[in-house]
């Protein structure tokens, strides 16, 4: 589906930089020093809309959250709900990263979210899959020694192929769950992805795993 231009997004962003940080490569190992206060750092790839991010930042104001979301006409509606949630523990970042390694200094991110990556199904496309084998290093080199990975999906190929791409890397996996809302988890923030697949039944994946050399206490 083709997305609309929106025109009025980067006046619409300038004018809320206190949100949607400009010249975000600039800030690498220093992230603590944009948020008022000095906290854990959450970090979510694809952002889209903005309901997950903003409603974690609403639940949890003793962590800082930065999504990073490339696409503008979307990250303009996650712009618009960290406003209406009155958050001041979420930033946005407009970038297309193609190494988180750029954005980040080694350790400097407490725990990282993947929901509703991309599957990427045809195999000439594995690649791309955020979970493939040099992703994780990117993960592995951002996050600090006890630092977790959060992935949500309601694709089951793409959560078959993750646990698999973990496992080989040397991941420790700390849950499964193939259908995550029988738990009635009350702590579960949803994404808009989401929460229009549940509605229509749709079981929902979640997986929590660490990597070998962030070994817990």
């Amino acid at each position: 589906m083709r997305l609309r231009n929106k025109p009025w997004a980067d006046d619409f962003m300038h004018e809320n930089n206190h949100v949607v940080v400009e010249e975000p490569f600039s800030k690498k190992e220093n992230w603590n020093h944009e948020f008022t206060e000095d906290q854990p750092l959450h970090l979510e790839i694809g952002s889209g809309k903005g309901a997950f991010i903003s409603g974690m930042g609403k639940q949890h104001p003793e962590i800082n959250f930065i999504g990073i979301e490339r696409v503008k006409s979307v990250i303009v509606g996650a712009l618009r709900k960290v406003l209406d949630a009155q958050v001041s523990n979420v930033r946005l970042l407009n970038v297309d990263a193609s190494d988180l390694r750029d954005l980040f200094g080694d350790n400097e991110v407490d725990q990282l979210y993947l929901n509703f990556s991309d599957p990427w199904p045809k195999s000439r496309h594995e690649k791309r899959r955020l979970t493939f084998h040099t992703f994780l290093e990117q993960y592995e080199a951002v996050l600090k020694p006890n630092g977790q990975i959060v992935m949500k999906t309601d694709n089951q190929h793409l959560f078959e192929y993750s646990l698999m791409s973990f496992s080989q890397y040397g991941c420790k996996i700390e849950e499964v769950n193939l259908d995550l809302h029988t738990l009635e988890d009350p702590y579960n923030v949803m994404t808009e992805y989401e929460e229009k697949f549940s509605n229509k039944g749709q079981p929902i994946y979640r997986c929590r795993v660490r990597f070998p050399s962030n070994p817990t206490d």
